[in-house]
């Protein structure tokens, strides 16, 4: 990655927080929005991506998330999913378990990459019916879908749209989730700056 552009987005993020009118900024409505949940008996969060490139920084989310809001018995339960890939297992608890989480799906609109669906003359796994289509199709169905579905079944969810998963796009989202990391913390009563 070229750091000074991941350094760049870190800086368009920190002046677009500056301003005053703060609840006109994503990153204090979903600090804010974090909170009504834990407010409402959510005790989970998961964060979802459909972006393989996204799996370290769901890793990241997690490292952030729980040693910073997670004391004096307070503080949301960070989770991360990659899916399709963890369809089947957290998404089907996501599905039909406990109604105790909330679904922040972090949605790529451009991918790093795409792959063009060839047809298997055999069709061994049955999915010659994709075959024609550009994997990043696939997975827009797939996330529309799977949201649906979640929100159907009593899963809130919050999407965060974010334009490609250049550089710079990286070092904006990495701002966005420290600050709205130190909002929602101070919200649920604890300092998010002293581990």
């Amino acid at each position: 990655m070229d750091i000074d552009q991941v350094m760049q987005g870190c800086l368009g993020a920190c002046e677009r927080y500056k301003s005053p009118d703060l609840m006109s900024k994503d990153a204090m409505l979903y600090a804010v929005s974090r909170f009504l949940m834990l407010m409402k008996g959510k005790q989970v969060e998961i964060l979802a991506s459909y972006e393989p490139s996204l799996v370290q920084f769901g890793e990241w989310y997690k490292q952030l998330m729980a040693e910073s809001e997670g004391k004096d018995h307070k503080g949301l339960f960070p989770v991360s999913a990659n899916f399709t890939t963890d369809l089947h297992s957290i998404g089907q608890f996501i599905q039909d378990g406990n109604r105790n989480l909330f679904e922040t799906v972090v949605d790529i609109q451009k991918p790093a990459a795409d792959y063009f669906i060839e047809k298997d003359p055999e069709n061994l796994d049955g999915l010659n019916f994709l075959s024609g289509q550009e994997m990043s199709g696939v997975n827009r169905r797939a996330l529309e879908g799977t949201i649906l579905a979640h929100t159907q079944g009593g899963v809130p969810n919050m999407v965060l749209e974010v334009p490609d998963s250049g550089e710079y796009e990286y070092g904006y989202l990495v701002y966005f989730f420290e600050k709205a990391c130190a909002v929602s913390g101070y919200l649920s009563g604890v300092n998010p700056f002293d581990q």
